[in-house]
């Protein structure tokens, strides 16, 4: 019995140390914050206006990520030159809302730590998320 409390002594001593010498950075909680959609009704059409704030955001290309929400709203639309999207049917913002925060869980976080310091990388056929923060790399299996 003795014996089992000094090698749980030790184990905490261990861990202690590995801890301590772990980067600062590891056990920061930053919080990052999906931006929620900004936009307006325009007769049976819906436009989206801080668009390329959410792309800008998320760091990945705005034509990715429309082409990524009109697949998966089933809906026609376009990115305008300024900057705006118009998706060509009526749609209610909780729903585009719910498609962006689904794009960033495939394509944004990293599925090791969950950080969203992420880039996509494509080799051949093949896509991959790839994190600055753990160097953890994934194959994305959504296709676009």
């Amino acid at each position: 019995m003795l014996r089992s409390f000094r090698a749980m002594d030790d184990y905490k001593t261990m861990l202690e140390g590995v801890r301590k010498s772990l980067p600062e950075s590891v056990f920061e909680k930053e919080r990052f914050a999906l931006p929620k959609v900004k936009g307006h009704l325009q007769g049976s059409r819906t436009v989206i206006s801080n668009f390329m704030q959410i792309a800008s955001t998320l760091r990945r290309e705005p034509s990715h990520i429309l082409k990524y929400i009109l697949r998966e709203l089933a809906a026609p639309g376009e990115l305008k030159r300024s900057g705006s999207v118009i998706i060509g049917t009526k749609m209610p913002a909780s729903r585009i809302n719910e498609k962006i925060a689904q794009y960033a869980n495939e394509f944004v976080f990293c599925p090791e730590c969950g950080k969203p310091d992420s880039k996509l990388e494509k080799e051949g056929q093949l896509l991959y998320i790839k994190c600055s923060a753990c160097g953890a790399r994934h194959i994305v299996k959504a296709k676009i």
